[in-house]
This record gives C-alpha cells, structure tokens and sequence, in this order.
C-alpha cells in the first residue's frame, strides 16, 4: 500500500469507522459479522491500490466493498446450511438478526428478509444507491432489484403495521447513517 493509501486509510478509519460499522451491522444482524465483514472490505479496498481524493469517496467505496462481502457470505452459508441439512435429512435453520443498533420490530422484519431482499432494501433506501448501481453492485438485473425491493417493502410494511387503514405508508427511520451511533425510531 502506498504512503498516500495508508494515509486515507488512517483517516477513514478515524473519520467514519462507527458510521461504516452501523451500517454492516444493520446487513449482517451482527455485530460480530459486521466486523469481519468491514475488515475484508477495507483489506480489499486498501490493498487494490486504489487512489481516493477524499475521505467520503473512499467511504462509498468500502460501503460498496461491504455489501458485496455481505452478499457473498450470505449466499455461502445459505449453500452451506442446504448441504449441511441435506446431510442432516432434516430443513436449514436460518440465522436471527440481532442488532444492538435496531429496535426489535425492525430487528424481527429484516431478519425476516431473505438476504438479497435486505440487502436491496439497504441499498436503495439506506445509501439511497439508484436501481442501477444496486444491480450493479448485487450483480443481479435491475427488474430483480425492483422485484426485491418490493417483496421486501410489502413484507415489512405487514411486519411493522406501517400502512394506515386508508392504505397511507407511515415513515420509518431505521437508522441515521450520517451519525456514528445511528438512531431508531418510528414515526407516527
């Protein structure tokens, strides 16, 4: 890594590591994951030698990296967990979400998300990426990306009682991402 790497590196683990952990936290459902998850990003975005200008480039760049590992590790244990109760004879048991930063309404409706749908509702509405750059990112097709997004706004807006009797959606705040220590809370 080069001088002007380990600089940004530095300062962007200074600057923004709460905030960057916050939101691994909100995908993985653990803060432990959430960890892990960063380090192999900021490990492969630091190491590629990649040149950032400025604190928050280098920021949506590791959030990027974040949600990739976060993609690629969930596809690998639903792979595992299938072939581990294949084995077993007996079905897969899924993983609860558990989050120190989330209430436990939200907890309980993200960690009902199959992890594509929660990592396409988190794009799209918590780095407020575009259709586009979700499929890009996910490297799935932007229909895929809008079918997810969907399925997953209607499972939540069920699970939170977020649609009033008239049919009107409720706000939400699942978490302020421009803090580093995110806030929760329902608005009504």
């Amino acid at each position: 890594m080069s001088r002007d790497g380990a600089a940004m590196l530095d300062r962007l683990v200074a600057e923004r590591y709460g905030g960057l952990l916050a939101y691994a936290t909100v995908l993985t459902g653990d803060r432990h994951e959430a960890q892990d998850v960063l380090h192999d990003a900021l490990v492969s975005t630091f190491s590629a030698r990649a040149s950032f200008g400025s604190v928050p480039q280098a920021e949506a760049y590791v959030r990027r990296a974040v949600a990739s590992r976060f993609v690629d590790r969930a596809r690998r244990r639903t792979r595992e967990r299938a072939a581990v109760a294949r084995l077993a004879g007996r079905e897969a048991v899924s993983t609860e979400l558990q989050s120190d930063l989330l209430d436990a309404d939200v907890a309980a409706a993200l960690a009902a998300l199959p992890p594509q749908q929660r990592a396409c509702v988190v794009l799209r509405h918590l780095d407020d990426l575009s259709v586009r750059d979700t499929a890009r990112l996910l490297g799935i097709g932007e229909g895929t990306v809008k079918r997810y997004v969907s399925d997953a706004v209607a499972a939540l807006d069920a699970a939170l009682g977020t649609t009033t009797a008239g049919g009107e959606r409720l706000p939400v705040t699942l978490v302020d991402s421009t803090r580093d220590t995110p806030e929760v809370r329902r608005e009504r």
